[in-house]
């Protein structure tokens, strides 16, 4: 059995996780991941009681009951990249033995469950609706980093989009994943089904234009017109793609659910969206406590 050398799994003084700095005791089977490390206090607000209160960097971490289900509620940072450190380290606390750096026979199953804000591109999801990404599209390649990528990811609709789009070669090769189908069915009598895109920034990836234009000024058009099998492509985010084909490649049950804040097709924005975030962090604690 491989051992996992100390430069690959960098374990703290105090037995914790290199980036996030908790224990495996510290860690539940249901974790609600957000953006925002102020965004931990308000989920966790709601909580019956609170077991550990840990902030390292950009991640803060949380873990408590709500009606009566141990959750763990972590913040990720912006970004894919973030995702990789906070999912690859999850996985980590659960699954492998820090004693003897060796992968546990038995897998622990993690629940994992995004909860963020997005901007719509098709004209008719008004602002405050709550968009499960049943799929996701990365445009920010982090999976085509791993093993067994094609496996887990959709190539059909891929090549499709590929076509539809005139995709510039230059850029990393998009990939579609599917988040896990058991936890889209719990939640879809809540949310709107949506293909949401994942991008690897703000500004230009997303067609945003302040001074600097987009390299195709075209390119949100083109998504927005794009079909495949009756389906289309329904919101921007910066993180959905890389939990769900994580997770799907580590055998975890992973999804994202974004409250719509700006609708890009209207050029519309709401600034005072946390009325929205609270109603969505409602409605997920009590889906999740069912689970």
């Amino acid at each position: 059995m491989r051992v996992i050398p100390t430069s690959e799994l960098i374990i703290n003084s105090d037995g914790s996780i290199f980036h996030l700095h908790i224990r495996p005791e510290h860690l539940a089977d249901t974790v609600i991941l957000v953006g925002d490390p102020g965004r931990v206090e308000m989920v966790a607000s709601y909580f019956d009681n609170q077991e550990c209160n840990i902030a390292s960097r950009e991640f803060r971490t949380i873990t408590g009951t709500y009606k009566g289900k141990r959750m763990t509620v972590i913040s990720t940072g912006i970004g894919t990249d973030n995702i990789d450190i906070v999912v690859s380290e999850l996985d980590a606390l659960a699954n492998i033995d820090f004693a003897t750096r060796t992968e546990k026979e038995e897998k622990r199953v993690l629940t994992l469950l995004r909860l963020g804000t997005s901007g719509a591109i098709q004209p008719d999801i008004p602002l405050g609706s709550f968009v499960f990404a049943r799929s996701s599209v990365g445009f920010d390649g982090l999976l085509n980093y791993y093993a067994g990528r094609n496996e887990v990811c959709d190539l059909a609709i891929e090549k499709a989009f590929v076509e539809h789009t005139g995709w510039n070669p230059q850029l990393p090769a998009p990939y579609f994943i599917d988040a896990d189908r058991d936890l889209f069915e719990h939640f879809k009598d809540s949310v709107v089904e949506g293909i949401t895109v994942a991008a690897p920034g703000f500004y230009g990836p997303q067609g945003r234009w302040l001074r600097m234009a987009p390299a195709d000024k075209e390119l949100n058009a083109k998504i927005e017109s794009f079909r495949y099998d009756g389906r289309r492509i329904t919101n921007f985010e910066m993180e959905s793609s890389a939990l769900a084909g994580l997770g799907a490649l580590m055998g975890h049950r992973a999804g994202t659910i974004c409250t719509i804040i700006a609708q890009r097709a209207a050029k519309d924005m709401n600034t005072d969206y946390k009325p929205f975030v609270r109603q969505m962090i409602e409605m997920a604690l009590d889906k999740l406590a069912e689970l």
